[in-house]
């Protein structure tokens, strides 16, 4: 089934379709927004068109976003994922990640003399600012995100003699600094923003003047999903949220499910690892997806529930999106080059 038919839910004319007394009862509601984020997309064209315009291979260091179904999609197109610089071959093209790279791994491409590409979300891009800006002023940072998290490590790694990890309030207690007066706080982009407000209260009750980033870190494709499930989590008996493991932000969609009253709620990669018995007795089942999601996995999960008794979704909008990000200027500039050559 369509999520193009999905987000209309207007009466036709004529006879209305005669109902069993289960269908009648039951219902899906869709999530709007969800899936692809403005930054999860340009990573992924980015890596697209690099194919296209420096053929294969093309060098990925860690997964491009989050989502094992685009990672083997782009595998399958030539694209080859590494986990550290040190695993692509001298003067290759590289690409950095959404979740951004330490100044580290740029000076390691460097030496390599390999040709980056930066597909670095512009939103994880200007915490790194921010974690220069407060390094610059002397200020002990504290960085709110889960270790070993690839945005958290590229954060880190812009000022790691001043930032230390803070993962919950539990780990407040052990902060040590160097001056009360002179602390700031960032965090990871794809946080739940109830729990990072939760921090930075603890934070804040021992170090009252915590100094705030300039803007949320929490980015608002993040945001947006997190209201649009507390919205469709109300009262229903099932919330589904399409995402891979390893992404933040689709784990955090299931905890938000349930806090803001759910009944259950699952991840799924796609609709292959639904459980039926997760259905028995269920009327109402909300469907989102993470922010590095295609859409066709969300329609297949759509299929699921349709062959099952499920009627058509009926999308619930809560907010509208409409940023797009510009491609990285190094990619820009070699297809502009490319362009012009064609036109001789």
């Amino acid at each position: 089934m369509s999520t193009d038919a999905a987000t209309s839910t207007g009466v036709s004319m004529g006879m209305p379709p005669v109902l069993s007394p289960d269908e009648a009862e039951k219902a899906v509601l869709l999530a709007a927004p969800r899936g692809y984020c403005a930054g999860v997309d340009r990573a992924v064209v980015t890596v697209e068109q690099a194919l296209d315009l420096y053929g294969a291979p093309v060098y990925v260091r860690k997964q491009i976003v989050h989502n094992k179904h685009v990672v083997a999609d782009l595998e399958a197109r030539g694209a080859i994922f590494v986990e550290e610089i040190a695993e692509v071959p001298a003067g290759a093209t590289v690409v950095f990640s959404a979740h951004g790279v330490s100044p580290e791994v740029h000076r390691q491409a460097a030496e390599r003399e390999l040709k980056t590409i930066d597909a670095t979300c512009p939103l994880v891009t200007k915490v790194h600012h921010e974690a220069k800006r407060f390094a610059s002023d002397d200020y002990d940072i504290l960085l709110i995100g889960h270790e070993g998290h690839e945005e958290v490590e590229g954060t880190a790694g812009e000022a790691p003699e001043h930032i230390q990890l803070v993962q919950s309030p539990a780990d407040v207690a052990g902060i040590e600094v160097r001056d009360p007066s002179r602390v700031a706080w960032l965090s990871q982009t794809t946080l739940s923003v109830d729990e990072t407000l939760e921090t930075v209260a603890a934070i804040r009750e021992r170090f009252p003047e915590l100094l705030d980033p300039p803007s949320d870190d929490i980015c608002y494709a993040t945001q947006n999903r997190q209201l649009a499930v507390k919205e469709i989590a109300q009262g229903c008996d099932l919330l589904i949220v399409v995402g891979s493991g390893n992404s933040s932000n689709s784990v955090r969609l299931v905890e938000v499910a349930l806090e803001a009253g759910a009944k259950a709620s699952y991840r799924v990669d796609d609709a292959s690892e639904i459980d039926e018995v997760w259905l028995e007795g269920v009327r109402t089942v909300s469907v989102t997806s993470g922010a590095s999601v295609p859409e066709a996995l969300v329609e297949g999960v759509l299929d699921y529930l349709a062959e099952r008794g499920y009627p058509d979704a009926k999308a619930v909008h809560s907010a509208e999106e409409s940023l797009i990000f510009s491609l990285p200027k190094e990619l820009r500039r070699d297809m502009k080059a490319a362009q012009a050559a064609a036109r001789g």
